[in-house]
């Protein structure tokens, strides 16, 4: 990046010796590349962040839900214990008083965490449903031409295609997009304990643009008009709001085709519930040593 930043200065400085460009004009495309050039690292830093928030979180419901499995499996297992002491009760009885007695207190104990992490779950996923359907209930059939909503692993996706957000070959927000961003950014604002990722993705066609060296900055730049809209016209906290480019490395279809571009030219808008609560649940966990 340095040898690339220090050959773009020399052809710059040589372009201004070499034509008509005036010393006002060079300086002010100049300040127009150390602009972009600082726009790119600040959106690859929140890019960043985003990435380590959306994997913290999978690994947590993926806790979660192998730390439900364990429970299962030990609870079964003290079951089949208590059972086997039972039938040995009469053998020893005194001593038999004060295994079944820890014995049931753990299994109770097993018992009370496998609720709270079922419930913990089923929470989770009505949330999500809930907000999927009322989110599908709120568009347009034509919208619903644009607009893909899913739920994977926990996380809602809200994938917005290009030609209905953006004026073609640009990261500025056509008309078109309006109403459709004011129905999801109302969503986002009744379910305030969640957090929203904006990443924007591209095919591999190659863009040549002033001020948009490729496609790294178009997908983030259009992230981040989309981040701005929220804040800025529909009124969503931007502590929430996080702004990200893939460029054209997460594609969902092959490039080989115009049906295929067409598909990967897309934003995401990505709804994740908060981890403090999940993180809470998993410290409450009962102490699993042996007694």
């Amino acid at each position: 990046m340095k040898h690339l930043t220090s050959f773009a200065a020399v052809a710059l400085a040589a372009f201004a010796m070499t034509s008509c460009v005036s010393k006002k004009q060079f300086t002010e495309l100049k300040s127009d590349y150390d602009n972009l050039q600082n726009r790119h690292a600040a959106l690859q830093n929140d890019y960043n962040d985003a990435k380590v928030s959306i994997a913290k979180y999978s690994s947590t419901a993926k806790s979660l839900e192998e730390r439900l499995a364990e429970e299962q499996k030990r609870n079964a297992e003290m079951k089949a214990a208590y059972a086997q002491l039972q039938g040995s009760y009469q053998n020893n009885v005194q001593q038999g008083n004060v295994n079944i007695s820890k014995l049931v207190d753990e299994i109770n104990a097993s018992n009370k965490f496998i609720k709270q992490l079922v419930e913990a779950k089923d929470k989770s996923d009505s949330l999500n449903q809930a907000l999927t359907n009322k989110l599908t209930r709120s568009l347009t059939r034509e919208e619903m031409n644009d607009v893909d909503v899913q739920v994977l692993k926990g996380v809602v996706y809200i994938s917005l295609a290009d030609n209905m957000l953006y004026k073609s070959g640009s990261y500025e927000i056509g008309s078109r997009a309006g109403e459709t961003l004011s129905k999801i950014a109302k969503i986002i604002m009744d379910y305030k304990d969640y957090d929203v990722l904006v990443e924007g993705n591209t095919d591999n066609v190659p863009i040549s643009q002033k001020n948009i060296r490729n496609n790294w900055d178009l997908s983030a730049l259009r992230a981040s008009s989309v981040v701005q809209a929220l804040q800025n016209e529909y009124g969503v906290d931007p502590k929430r709001l996080s702004a990200a480019g893939r460029g054209e490395y997460n594609p969902i279809a092959s490039n080989a085709t115009a049906t295929g571009k067409q598909r990967n030219r897309r934003t995401q808008i990505i709804i994740t519930p908060k981890l403090d609560e999940f993180m809470d649940l998993i410290d409450q966990a009962p102490d699993q040593e042996k007694q």
